[in-house]
């Protein structure tokens, strides 16, 4: 068989990536790729772009990404002779052929410090082929080819720097791509063109075996066979036809509908370089670059990812933009472009106000894209996906932070770009301000609001906050008292519990006695307490009796103590255990001296999520079940959302409107409280499988978008300060929040969990967080009722907490009698 056109004359090595093929002579009357290319062809440009936008803003909206990289170059050698190019250089003397590790290293280190998340490896294609120099260097670095080289080098960062590797080497093989797969979040391969012209005696590719449009696209489809993201594009502006980059539009579009792996399309324009054969070329015109950008968005539909390097035309940013981008592709604080080193990266702040000019918003991503990050475990090795849910946000994109709750300190204000919010967010937000129930997708639109949408999320918020309670913040003296951390079930984020499968997690089991509790109680009320407030692990021995044991002893030791006890799932398993309804058991808790239940083990109202996070524990309907027969019986409940997992802000959107409709149908809900999950300590973080809790955005829009979606049916959002730390819960008492919860004075679960912040905040320390803020603070009852003076008085001169005893297991009488 005759060798393919691409080989031209540079002596090769045998190549196990590429078959022999003999090319096509040239077609002029080739039929176009499909029906809508005539039009693409014809189309008045403005046309063209006014769809392309419009598309892409279904797909994409506000939102223009970026990845902040670190460019590493391994190797500059290459077996290719492609005309345009300067990357790729001959061996010299004086030049190591490959970049060494501590080199590698050095650059990885600069970008991690930079804050990059991607390490870019750009190299040349199996230069080892054709030089001897190549062959040799790789010997002394330890190995064979330089795709081994390359997978070490991407372990090394990975492992040193924790930067995710993107990888560029080339046409590869399935064993090459599965080996590389286990070291990087992302590969790819420039297309560049379909166009076999391009491969003859003249044209371009001519030597360049590695450009056959067949290899390439062989590349691209084993990538998909893998479940690789993967980045291709096409180079125009090198010889091919508008028809031909129409054609090689349509088969990235046919590989990716066939399996999915395509996260972004790059339309890269030709730069002339010095010294290459096509120094003297012509370079594509602004409109030829955007007629490109239009017909790729048109092709490839609203959802692919459309990028246009910012540094290779930095005049026409509105232009690029307006014809249907959405990623402006890596841009890197620390390293030169390498491939165009006559281009250089814009500051991102730049980019930043130039895009918001356009109206548009800059967001940083992670070199795999937000819908791959949000399905990580298909589509990268484990070590790799837990990387990457540690390094996402609840949309998958890269966190804009470095915060987490439990910590001590918020992170500085962001800088705002925009000159206004997104008018079609305002009227979502005006509908809410108004009372009107908001559906799922507006309220996900809510939760994604950044820049001028966030101020302006938060401000509505607090406007109608203060419309609701004007500038008073209530609190409550109560007392935590987690009665047993003993649990049969296995909540996979629960770092409090402890039993077969929980020995590795903090302190020690125990199962308080009911004297402790109620001493607890006892010294709760001397301390000016209106509330105990009672939670604990399912523990085995436990029935129904001992709940209604508790509080018959607190009751009938402290009469004037309100009862704020057992969650929806203490509720189920009590009942359970005594083989009675809900209702009736909740009757009896009632008779017993309960006064509210605690809206807790709802983390997520959505059964696909709970399916992950808590697969044994009561679903959403069961706990809704539970909420609806307390408040038919008059006691009333507080709603929670555990958020920051493994969810999205589809699920913290269904999780609103299930309160909200219960709400509408009960009025029991007394407020909504939101809980940050608290990640250090938790156990399906440490095993990978879940986020670092939510950005601190995140945590305010929670607040701010729940005052919103719930208004005005649920007129109190609580911030837990115990999560959000003092600074935290400030943010968000000006975010929509107007309660600022419990003093609490002993707290377990969170503090188990790992956060940083105390177990108490007195009264006094609260009313000066809350006078800090100019706002009025009034201590309140668990019905939000005014509290008496003499409760007012004891809370002020409150003595010191007597140390607590964690009564060690035993099986208890309590449990059988009552």
């Amino acid at each position: 068989m005759p060798a393919p056109a691409c080989a031209g004359k540079p002596r090769q090595r045998k190549d196990p990536t590429l078959n022999a093929v003999a090319m096509p002579k040239p077609n002029p009357a080739a039929p176009l790729p499909n029906p809508n290319a005539a039009w693409l062809l014809r189309a008045p440009l403005a046309e063209l772009t006014a769809a392309a936008a419009q598309l892409r803003d279904r797909g994409h909206g506000r939102l223009l990404s970026y990845s902040r990289k670190v460019f590493i170059p391994l190797t500059h050698l290459c077996r290719d002779v492609c005309h345009y190019c300067t990357f790729a250089r001959a061996p010299r003397a004086a030049r190591a052929p490959y970049l060494a590790p501590e080199d590698v290293l050095a650059i990885a280190r600069a970008g991690a410090a930079a804050g990059c998340t991607e390490a870019l490896f750009t190299l040349g294609d199996k230069p080892e082929l054709r030089y001897r120099a190549a062959r040799e260097a790789l010997a002394a670095l330890g190995h064979a080819t330089t795709l081994g080289y390359l997978h070490a080098m991407a372990a090394l960062v990975l492992r040193e720097t924790g930067l995710l590797p993107h990888l560029n080497p080339g046409v590869m093989t399935r064993a090459d791509l599965a080996a590389l797969r286990d070291v990087s979040a992302s590969q790819g391969i420039m297309l560049e063109s379909v166009s076999e012209r391009l491969c003859a005696p003249g044209g371009v590719h001519h030597g360049s075996p590695d450009k056959h449009p067949a290899a390439r696209l062989a590349t691209l489809r084993l990538a998909g066979e893998l479940r690789i993201p993967f980045t291709t594009g096409i180079l125009i502006g090198i010889g091919e036809t508008r028809a031909e980059r129409l054609e090689a539009l349509h088969a990235i579009r046919d590989l990716h509908a066939a399996h999915g792996h395509i996260q972004e399309v790059i339309i890269q324009n030709f730069r002339a370089k010095p010294g290459t054969k096509m120094a003297r070329a012509a370079e594509p015109d602004a409109d030829d670059l955007v007629w490109t950008i239009a017909a790729a968005r048109l092709v490839l539909g609203a959802d692919m990812n459309i990028q246009a390097p910012p540094n290779l035309s930095p005049g026409v940013y509105p232009r690029l933009i307006a014809a249907g981008i959405n990623d402006w592709g890596g841009v890197s604080p620390v390293t030169p472009d390498h491939v165009n080193p006559e281009a250089p990266w814009p500051e991102i702040a730049a980019l930043a106000q130039r895009t918001a000019e356009a109206g548009k918003l800059l967001v940083n991503r992670l070199p795999v894209y937000p819908a791959y990050a949000q399905d990580i475990a298909t589509w990268a090795a484990p070590e790799i996906a837990t990387r990457v849910r540690r390094m996402s946000d609840a949309e998958g994109l890269a966190r804009d932070d470095d915060w987490a709750p439990g910590r001590t300190a918020p992170p500085p204000a962001p800088s705002v770009y925009a000159r206004a919010a997104d008018p079609a967010l305002t009227r979502i937000v005006a509908q809410a301000c108004a009372g009107e129930r908001l559906d799922a997708a507006q309220i996900v639109r809510l939760f994604a609001a950044r820049d001028a949408d966030y101020r302006h999320v938060i401000g509505a918020a607090d406007a109608l906050r203060r419309a609701v309670s004007a500038d008073v913040v209530r609190y409550v003296v109560n007392r935590n008292i987690n009665y047993t951390n003993i649990c049969t079930y296995r909540c996979r984020f629960c770092a409090f519990s402890k039993g077969r499968t929980h020995e590795a997690l903090r302190g020690t089991p125990y199962d308080l006695a009911i004297e402790e509790i109620v001493r607890r109680a006892e010294e709760a009320w001397a301390r000016g307490a209106t509330e105990v407030c009672l939670q604990g692990g399912i523990h085995p021995d436990y029935t129904g009796e001992t709940y209604l044991g508790i509080c018959r002893a607190i009751r009938a030791a402290v009469p004037g103590m309100h009862i704020h006890a057992f969650s929806p799932l203490e509720v189920t398993q009590g009942a359970a255990t005594l083989g009675r309804p809900v209702p009736a058991f909740l009757a009896a808790l009632k008779s017993a001296g309960l006064g509210t239940l605690p809206g807790t083990a709802a983390e997520i109202l959505d059964d696909g999520v709970r399916a992950i996070i808590c697969p044994d524990k009561l679903d959403t309907a069961a706990w809704l079940g539970v909420a609806r027969a307390a408040h038919g019986l008059g006691l009333r409940t507080t709603s929670t959302i555990m958020y920051g997992h493994v969810e999205t802000p589809h699920a913290w959107a269904r999780h609103l409107l299930a309160l909200r409709d219960l709400q509408a149908e009960t009025g029991g809900f007394t407020e909504f409280v939101p809980l940050p999950f608290v990640h250090m300590e938790a156990p399906m973080y440490l095993r990978g499988a879940a986020r670092r809790g939510p950005t601190y955005r995140e945590a305010v829009l929670m607040h701010a978008v729940a005052r919103l979606a719930l208004h005005p049916l649920i007129p109190n959002i609580q911030t837990s300060w115990v999560k959000m730390g003092p600074a935290g819960a400030a943010a968000c008492l000006q975010a929509g929040a107007n309660d600022l919860g419990g003093t609490l004075m002993n707290e377990s679960i969170s503090r188990a969990a790992g956060t940083e912040h105390g177990q108490e905040f007195p009264p006094a320390a609260m009313e000066a967080l809350i006078a800090s803020l100019g706002r009025e603070p009034v201590q309140r009852d668990t019905l939000y009722r005014p509290v008496s003076a003499e409760r007012r008085a004891a809370a002020f001169a409150a003595a010191p907490l007597a140390p607590v005893v964690q009564t060690p297991p035993a099986r208890r009488a309590l449990a059988t009698t009552g």
